[in-house]
């Protein structure tokens, strides 16, 4: 058996600590964290940084590593600092010596990292070892070459050997959110199946319960299945809530993808052993011919400026798509004429369909919306230039010629904001491995007193 303990969804997201606490009494075999993943968009990946402030991150991290020193067992962390580049890597590992040497701790550190150099994965598009996703778009060595960050998710094979250096702690690039937790169970002759899709139910930690923000959770494998224990005094895990979770972030209910092949839980069977822990058996592990791992990368996308106008007119309010459509017409027209091409311009309407634009079928609209104008540009002054001629259209433009001009609020003066440089993502691809470690590094450093 092989005792697995999560203490959240992600480092920087916060745990019951009482929670985590009854976790280490429990005498886990590892503890394991999630760091990041795209959710938050491209920008961090862009930019190889991290989402949460550093002052969290330390000190939960600061936390956990006491955890681990109290358990005596690795600490591990898979796709560090949001994005899992190695410039995030790099910061985790700064962030722990400092700890590190704030409480007197000498500690060996395993260092994995995911960058991908451009000039890689252009030859292997070559090779035709690039395989789309979908949807995924056109890509080109142009393209691979103007990304600033290119990753390729690690899977188990890639944790059990940061593991097998004996670290006390591993700080992994970007991996698939399951590796950091099944890597362990694997390597010991867990149930494969089980091992994978426990993972899959703990990667949130406690969002597979009913009470999510209690943080922690405990999965223990063996060699038929898993059993997700919450750590929560109120937390409860159900069939239902452990079962559900294989729909979160995933096309497919039953089947769930990784490098070296696939988890089928089709056949699997949940039952609750008491009001608090679900046994599950029946999952299975599909191994694949090929072994290949997902690509993540963000380039550059432009400069942007936003701009935020509030409007309570009824009139306006309930023409605001046609008031919109207006400005955005008038306002690129005079932009193009006065300031020049390389430019993109939108309106959001805050309170309405902002989410999901025309997707929204069902948009209900109050007394108020706030209208998001967007512009993206090639440079920054283009980008300044064209938010500056927006300006009055979202002050004072009339829904038609023939009215006295209104006049709507803006919440902030000046109301052009500077987003600077913004990216997007433009990788959605699988790269075929002839060695799992080909594309990924694997090194060890001493850290502390």
């Amino acid at each position: 058996m092989v005792k697995v303990l999560i203490p959240s969804g992600a480092l920087g997201l916060g745990y019951d600590r009482d929670a985590l606490a009854r976790g280490i009494t429990e005498k886990p075999d590892i503890i394991a964290i999630d760091g990041g993943s795209t959710d938050s968009g491209p920008h961090y990946l862009g930019t190889g940084t991290s989402k949460y402030s550093a002052n969290s991150t330390k000190a939960e991290w600061r936390e956990l590593m006491a955890a681990r020193r109290e358990a005596g067992v690795p600490l591990l962390i898979g796709t560090a600092g949001t994005c899992g580049a190695d410039s995030a890597v790099d910061w985790m590992l700064d962030i722990t010596r400092e700890i590190a040497a704030e409480t007197a701790e000498t500690l060996k550190v395993a260092l994995l990292k995911s960058g991908q150099p451009a000039s890689r994965i252009a030859h292997a598009l070559g090779a035709g070892k690039v395989t789309p996703l979908i949807p995924a778009p056109e890509i080109s060595p142009e393209l691979i070459d103007s990304c600033t960050n290119i990753v390729a998710l690690a899977g188990a094979e890639h944790i059990q050997g940061a593991l097998e250096t004996g670290a006390d702690i591993v700080i992994a690039g970007r991996t698939t959110d399951t590796a950091i937790i099944s890597a362990l169970p694997l390597a010991r002759g867990c149930h494969p199946g089980g091992a994978w899709h426990g993972a899959k139910i703990g990667e949130c930690g406690a969002l597979a319960t009913t009470s999510p923000n209690s943080g922690t959770i405990l999965i223990e494998f063996d060699a038929e299945g898993f059993t997700m224990t919450p750590m929560g005094v109120e937390a409860r895990a159900t069939p239902h809530t452990v079962s559900a979770h294989m729909l979160y972030e995933n096309s497919d209910p039953y089947v769930l993808y990784e490098p070296g092949g696939h988890l089928d839980v089709t056949e699997a069977t949940y039952t609750a052993l008491d009001d608090r822990r679900v046994r599950v058996t029946g999952s299975k592990w599909v191994a694949s011919e090929r072994y290949t791992v997902k690509l993540e990368g963000a380039r550059k996308a432009g400069y942007q400026y936003a701009s935020l106008a509030l409007v309570r007119d009824r009139r306006y309010v309930e023409n605001i798509r046609a008031w919109c459509d207006d400005i955005e017409a008038k306002c690129s027209a005079k932009a193009r004429e006065r300031a020049g091409d390389g430019f993109s311009l939108e309106l959001r309407v805050i309170g309405a369909d902002a989410t999901l634009g025309p997707l929204d079928t069902k948009a209900q609209t109050g007394s108020e919306v706030g209208v998001l104008g967007i512009v993206t540009a090639d440079t920054e002054a283009m980008a300044r230039e064209v938010a500056k001629i927006l300006n009055p259209y979202l002050l004072h433009h009339p829904l038609t010629e023939q009215e006295e001009m209104p006049t709507f609020a803006f919440p902030f003066s000046p109301p052009e904001m500077n987003r600077g440089v913004v990216y997007e993502f433009c990788l959605n691809h699988v790269l075929e491995l002839a060695d799992p470690w080909e594309a990924f590094t694997l090194e060890t450093v001493e850290i502390g007193a």
